[in-house]
């Protein structure tokens, strides 16, 4: 059936105008074209415009209610009518549930030339040690970048690499480059990605972004991520928070990959969690 909204339309193709947003485009599809090939006009025409990590609903319009209804189930495009893309607004609630088996750890760009530069680097460098201490006693995967060492040095004497998956060297700003994604294809059911280093409003954001739009779900380690500016970063954080990302402490993430006190390794955790950085006002800057 062609539905409400639709005339007759001879020939072996059926002119179909497309609106999406504030778009409306004419075009045509195949007598008896479905869902579909529906969708795949739309992307041919707003591709450019169509964030594909949402949902959509295709709906058409029926002159007999005067305005648009959701797609008939086996819709065929039989006579001229007007169809549309609608993203779905529903936003569904980041539970952020961690385990060691679909986690890895992103250590950004904590290299020496940063250390006079950025606000409390000292302590973001501690609990970067003791996130990587805990990595390797719960067997979670580290990747790890350094932005332009030649000039800017390596990663920090204080914070132990042993284990690391991957060292990268890069001038990109976001960790997420073709070795960085092969890697994780090497990483069975990986979900979650543990964020730390610096800068937050640059290398974290564009990593952390990167990240969700392939997918996955990205915590941000407040307590270990800093920048020069304290208003860069805060700013870097409220925005990453409105679009999903999980703004966390340190203790939080190795409590919740624990999860349990019967967990066998607890005790080495708890010990990490005991030896905390002394009290520095980075977190009441979040």
């Amino acid at each position: 059936p062609g539905g409400g909204g639709c005339s007759p339309a001879g020939g072996g193709s059926v002119p179909v105008l497309f609106c999406f947003s504030v778009f409306a485009r004419p075009s045509s599809v195949p007598h008896g074209a479905g869902y579909e090939l529906l969708i795949q006009k739309f992307l041919s025409l707003y591709g450019d415009q169509i964030d594909m990590h949402r949902k959509f609903v295709v709906q058409l319009f029926a002159e007999e209610w005067s305005q648009y209804i959701d797609l008939p189930k086996g819709f065929l495009v039989s006579e001229r009518c007007k169809v549309r893309l609608v993203p779905l607004q529903i936003q569904m609630t980041t539970l952020g549930n961690l385990t060691p088996s679909s986690t890895v750890f992103f250590c950004c760009d904590m290299q020496e030339r940063f250390r006079p530069a950025i606000k409390y680097f000292g302590d973001i460098i501690s609990v970067g040690q003791r996130l990587l201490q805990g990595a390797r006693l719960l067997g979670i995967p580290v990747i790890v970048t350094e932005q332009y060492p030649k000039g800017l040095g390596s990663t920090v004497q204080e914070i132990d690499l042993t284990g690391a998956k991957l060292v990268l060297p890069k001038t990109k700003f976001s960790m997420v480059l073709p070795e960085v994604e092969a890697a994780l294809a090497e990483i069975p059911g990986v979900r979650s990605v543990v964020l730390f280093g610096v800068e937050t409003h640059v290398c974290i954001q564009q990593t952390a972004l990167e990240l969700i739009g392939r997918g996955l779900e990205v915590h941000i380690v407040a307590d270990a991520t800093s920048s020069r500016s304290m208003m860069d970063r805060m700013f870097a954080l409220e925005r990453l928070a409105r679009t999903g990302i999980i703004v966390t402490t340190s203790e939080a993430i190795l409590l919740q990959l624990v999860a349990d006190k019967e967990h066998p390794k607890f005790k080495e955790i708890q010990n990490l969690i005991k030896a905390s950085a002394p009290e520095s006002g980075l977190l009441s800057k979040v």
